[in-house]
């Protein structure tokens, strides 16, 4: 950029946002006049003033009015992946109440990986695919028999299931030693069985029947905790969607694209990206969900809700455990929930109310702080009794000075 453009962009560094005056600077062709900058400039501050919010605008209830209304049209949808019986997303009102409620266990967790190249063209999608779906001994499992004379269980291994996922049997060996306790591990040199056997013939009967179950959970392969994965493309590239979460393993694979893969689950994203990051995913998730309904609101209101949430430094949800209890106003806690429980604390207390929002206001019946009931005039009043006394002293004024 020129040095006569640079001095103009100087102006406005106090008047307008850093970003903003970044994205200007980057953005402004060569050779472009000083003359037109300097209108350029001129229109870009307009419109920045037009977006600004004016004082005593109420933009919480805007903002809840704004969500609440299109709210009211969502559907109790839960879309279902082709092809996938376990990959069920949950979506509309019942989405937008987990994100805003901020709710710890969700009904769905997924991911979005997204691949480095070549892989993101579709590459060896198939081993990658094998090698982040978790993958337990049940799935590699023929048949489990029970032998209760000699206290042992012949576990029998699919072969087809073995190929497909790149494994032998001293693999799943190696995984299943010493995963169950009391139970020793073997393996059949001529066959694809592997033996769990009691390791003291005193022990009862019922522990065989536990160790059955517990085979089947031994881990095998993959990335724990997903559950299915699902290759999908958009755009001009593939990524992979998958049932359940698991962020800090999955960003430590190497064909992964680290900046854009993400998961769902906003706690999980606070923890290892932090609060900044979990805001981002608040307002991505309620967006997605408002536009997948067909539904507009204008993002504003979304980037306040996702603030007020986030805003501590640590997620709270709009609920009566969460922003509603950090609330000043005991009337404005008693106007959500549980309003007998608030009184009654706030009364033993001898909590009071200052009075400083909205709700507390109308249930007083009194003027709200915003729009014209904000500014307060202060006039003096003038009685006669303050204008003769005035006056008096006035004259005494004018008669000492007359005498000097």
């Amino acid at each position: 950029m020129e040095q006569a453009l640079k001095n103009t962009l100087k102006k406005y560094e106090t008047k307008l946002p850093g970003k903003i005056i970044e994205e200007i600077e980057t953005n402004i062709p060569a050779g472009y006049s000083k003359i037109k900058f300097e209108k350029l400039m001129e229109k870009i501050y307009a419109e920045y003033k037009k977006t600004l919010t004016d004082p005593g605008e109420f933009v919480g209830l805007i903002g809840a009015e704004s969500i609440g209304e299109p709210g009211t049209q969502m559907t109790l949808n839960t879309f279902h992946f082709a092809g996938v019986a376990e990959m069920n997303v949950t979506t509309g009102l019942p989405r937008l109440i987990e994100v805003l409620d901020a709710r710890k266990t969700i009904k769905t967790k997924m991911m979005d990986i997204y691949l480095e190249k070549p892989y993101s063209n579709g590459e060896n999608i198939e081993k990658i695919i094998s090698s982040l779906k978790e993958t337990k001994m049940g799935y590699l499992v023929d048949e489990i028999n029970i032998d209760i004379s000699e206290g042992k269980l012949d576990v029998l291994l699919n072969n087809k299931r073995m190929e497909e996922l790149d494994l032998d049997i001293e693999k799943i060996f190696k995984k299943c030693s010493n995963k169950i306790r009391s139970f020793k591990c073997k393996k059949d040199k001529d066959s694809n069985i592997i033996i769990f056997e009691l390791k003291s013939k005193s022990s009862s009967l019922n522990k065989l029947y536990d160790a059955k179950e517990k085979i089947k959970e031994i881990y095998i392969k993959g990335v724990k905790s997903i559950k299915q994965v699902l290759p999908v493309k958009e755009g001009n590239e593939y990524k992979i969607v998958t049932s359940g979460t698991n962020l800090p393993s999955v960003l430590k694979l190497d064909f992964i694209d680290k900046t854009r893969t993400r998961s769902n689950d906003i706690y999980e994203i606070r923890d290892i990206l932090g609060i900044e990051a979990a805001r981002q995913v608040i307002i991505d998730e309620v967006m997605k969900v408002i536009e997948q309904q067909g539904l507009n609101v204008d993002i504003r209101h979304i980037m306040l809700v996702a603030d007020t949430i986030c805003v501590s430094g640590k997620i709270q949800g709009i609920t009566r455990y969460g922003i509603v209890k950090e609330k000043l106003s005991v009337l404005a806690r008693a106007s959500f929930e549980t309003p007998l429980k608030h009184l009654f604390n706030a009364s033993m207390m001898g909590e009071e109310d200052p009075l400083y929002s909205v709700i507390e206001n109308i249930m007083i019946n009194q003027y709200i702080p915003g729009g014209t009931g904000l500014p307060g005039l202060i006039t003096e009043i003038h009685t006669k009794n303050t204008k003769t006394k005035k006056s008096k002293s006035q004259n005494k004024k004018k008669a000492k000075n007359s005498k000097k």
